[in-house]
């Protein structure tokens, strides 16, 4: 179960740390202008702590993700819709990742060039205690300027200095199951 918890947890920040440049349907998400991105992420109702992560991108980069996160998402969502509204974005979906059942709405506004916020609410069949959980999310994410020396494009530092590139998927692959 730990090893599950932790894998969702893992997957679930990789996939709000890269939703802005993933597609789905007709809708596009525009993409994110090159360099260095921090994505702060505050969570309500769950124990995983708030936490600030990096990622160093480029047009490629976003697209490649978009290309190689939108199979992934395919194969845990059974449900991702992404609408224009007039002041951004709406998501709702329903994945399933790691065994959990998860149905959320995302709001998305500002820019992607400078900052924009993503707001979302989800419902989780089963949370760490066994019992369902809602939490609701929060990610403000700006560009903090060109990224540092020592980092490519897909490059992604997570709490605690966990980095790994986007572009080193294949690792993720024993962390999902298909949805249901």
């Amino acid at each position: 179960m730990t090893r599950q918890i932790l894998a969702s947890s893992v997957l679930s920040c990789l996939l709000l740390a890269v939703l802005p440049c993933l597609s789905a349907g007709a809708e596009e998400l525009p993409v994110r202008k090159a360099g260095l991105w921090e994505m702060k992420i505050v969570k309500t109702g769950s124990s995983i702590p708030d936490m600030a992560m990096q990622h160093c991108t480029d047009p490629t980069t976003d697209k490649d993700m978009s290309n190689s996160f939108s199979p992934m998402v395919k194969q845990v969502c059974s449900k991702q819709d992404i609408q224009k509204t007039a002041t951004g974005y709406v998501t709702d979906s329903v994945c399933n990742v790691a065994g959990v059942s998860v149905t959320s709405h995302a709001e998305i506004v500002g820019d992607f060039n400078s900052a924009y916020t993503v707001s979302s609410t989800s419902h989780s069949d089963k949370g760490l205690s066994g019992k369902p959980l809602d939490t609701t999310t929060k990610i403000e994410a700006k560009w903090l300027g060109a990224c540092k020396p020592d980092q490519k494009p897909g490059d992604i530092v997570m709490p605690g200095g966990f980095k790994m590139n986007i572009h080193d998927m294949d690792k993720l692959k024993g962390l999902i199951q298909p949805a249901k």
